[in-house]
């Protein structure tokens, strides 16, 4: 497989952050060829035909990323994941349906952007499937079903037009809208200067130049968005506040949004 630099990075700091069956769901899901062609050419769709920023390896890894960030965020905080709660599942099992989610959540889209997660779950059934016969033991149905469930529903509900009720679907919900640092609208912004109808998110996606997920003062999570135009609150308020709105982490996150060197504004 022939991986960008970024793609790359992305994959090592995701697997210095896991251990046991995520890190081999981590491990497996990186390893597979047909997974890589199917996020690329999602990719080629996303952004040559259909002029959306990018869906590919790069966004899935990021998404990934952010979202195993507040996991472990909660996690140190001793907020326990519904597999957990539920008594069905332990953490471990929980990050392991993230994950699943967040790389495979934009399969879709190497067919069309409308409805793309019901594309994306057909896409990826196979693959959870065969992952988890590799992870799990072959008797283990009730801990397999659990953690297919997870997995489908973060995919389900990763737009914000469905309802989602875990905590596992909400953190790869806000997971995927972190996502939105100014490098993820380059590409097709290049491609394409002319103006058009919509262009405000191209132009709030290039302000914002960081996105930082730490530990809470207040609550566990704390997500700062750092922008160098006052346009990017556009992005803040109309495409990641809703998905947070919606989520069921909201409870645990503190959002704050500012231009560099101005004091933030405190959403959450």
């Amino acid at each position: 497989m022939n991986k960008s630099v970024k793609q790359q990075q992305l994959e090592r700091r995701i697997l210095k952050r896991l251990d046991g069956k995520a890190l081999k769901t981590a491990e497996l899901l990186f390893a597979d060829p047909e997974i890589q062609a199917l996020q690329e050419y999602a990719n080629i769709v996303s952004i040559k035909r259909l002029g959306f920023n990018d869906h590919g390896p790069v966004h899935t890894r990021t998404a990934t990323l952010n979202s195993i960030k507040m996991f472990k965020l909660l996690n140190d905080a001793g907020i326990k994941m519904h597999l957990e709660k539920e008594k069905v599942g332990t953490a471990d099992d929980s990050l392991t349906g993230i994950i699943l989610a967040s790389l495979l959540h934009d399969m879709g889209m190497c067919v069309a952007r409308d409805s793309h997660e019901f594309l994306s779950i057909q896409f990826a059934m196979p693959f959870i499937d065969k992952i988890l016969t590799k992870t799990h033991k072959e008797d283990e149905y009730h801990i397999k079903a659990a953690i297919k469930s997870i997995a489908v529903e973060g995919i389900f509900g990763h737009m914000a037009t469905q309802t989602i009720h875990s905590l596992e679907a909400g953190l790869v919900l806000i997971g995927d809208g972190s996502d939105m640092e100014k490098g993820r609208a380059r590409i097709p912004a290049m491609l394409s200067t002319r103006p058009r109808i919509g262009d405000i998110h191209r132009t709030s996606a290039s302000a914002i130049q960081k996105v930082r997920i730490i530990k809470g003062e207040e609550k566990p999570i704390r997500i700062e968005v750092e922008m160098n135009a006052s346009v990017g609150f556009f992005q803040v308020e109309e495409v990641f506040f809703p998905k947070i709105k919606i989520s069921p982490v909201k409870p645990f996150i503190e959002l704050y949004a500012g231009v560099t060197d101005r004091d933030m504004l405190k959403y959450l």
